[in-house]
C-alpha cells in the first residue's frame, strides 16, 4: 500500500463518526409523528389543576417564622418528610429592614467543609427533643451542604426561597425544633 492511500483511508475513516453524528442530529430534530397535534411549551409554566411548588411561595399560613438579625426573617412554609430518608425543609428568607442587610455568614455554621462552599444554611439543625437528638445539614458527596447557597447581600423587603435537607428523623417523630444561628427557634411539624 501507498502512504497517500493510507492517509486518505484515515481521513475517510474519521469523518465516518462525524457524519453519523449529524446524521443522527438532524433525525433526532424531526417532527416524527402527529403534525396536527401542536408541540407542547418548553417552558414550565403550572396549569390552574397544578400545585405550586414550595418555592414559588404560597399564601398558605406559614408552619413558623424565625426572626434574625438586621431584620432578616426566615418564614417555613414546608417541612416533608420524604421516603428517601430526609426531611426538606422549604421556605423564604426575607429583609424586612428598610436597607440592604448582608446575610450573616454565621448561618454557614462553623465546620470547615462547610464554610470553605460559600455562604448557606448550612448551621441550621432539627432537634428531636422527645428523643434527644440533633439532626445536622445533609451534604453531598463533596461536602457542600444540601440548602440554598451563595447568598450575601438582600435588599430592603427582598425576599429568597431557600430549603434545607435534614436525615429524617423516625416516622413516630412529628414535631422538631428548628434552630438556625444568629435566628430564634421554633417548634415545626413534619408532614409526610
Amino acid at each position: 500500500m501507498s502512504m497517500g492511500f493510507t492517509a486518505k483511508a484515515r481521513r475517510g475513516l474519521a469523518a465516518v463518526p462525524v457524519v453519523i453524528g449529524l446524521a443522527l442530529g438532524v433525525a433526532g430534530c424531526g417532527g416524527g409523528g402527529d403534525d396536527d397535534k401542536p408541540d407542547a411549551p418548553v417552558s414550565s409554566s403550572r396549569s390552574s389543576e397544578s400545585k405550586p411548588d414550595a418555592q414559588e411561595g404560597s399564601a398558605e399560613e406559614p408552619l413558623a417564622e424565625l426572626k434574625g438579625p438586621s431584620g432578616l426573617m426566615l418564614k417555613v412554609t414546608l417541612a416533608q418528610r420524604d421516603s428517601g430518608g430526609f426531611v426538606t425543609v422549604s421556605g423564604e428568607l426575607k429583609n424586612d429592614a428598610s436597607k440592604t442587610v448582608t446575610v450573616p455568614a454565621q448561618l454557614s455554621g462553623n465546620e470547615t467543609e462547610i464554610v470553605r462552599n460559600g455562604r448557606s444554611l448550612g448551621g441550621a439543625t432539627l432537634v428531636d427533643p422527645k428523643g434527644k437528638k440533633r439532626y445536622y445539614v445533609l451534604r453531598d458527596t463533596d461536602g457542600r451542604p444540601l440548602t440554598t447557597t451563595n447568598f450575601s447581600a438582600m435588599k430592603a423587603g427582598e425576599s429568597l426561597p431557600v430549603f434545607m435537607q435534614f436525615p429524617a428523623p423516625p416516622t413516630s417523630t412529628t414535631e422538631m425544633t428548628l434552630q438556625l444561628p444568629m435566628f430564634s427557634t421554633a417548634t415545626i411539624s413534619i408532614s409526610g
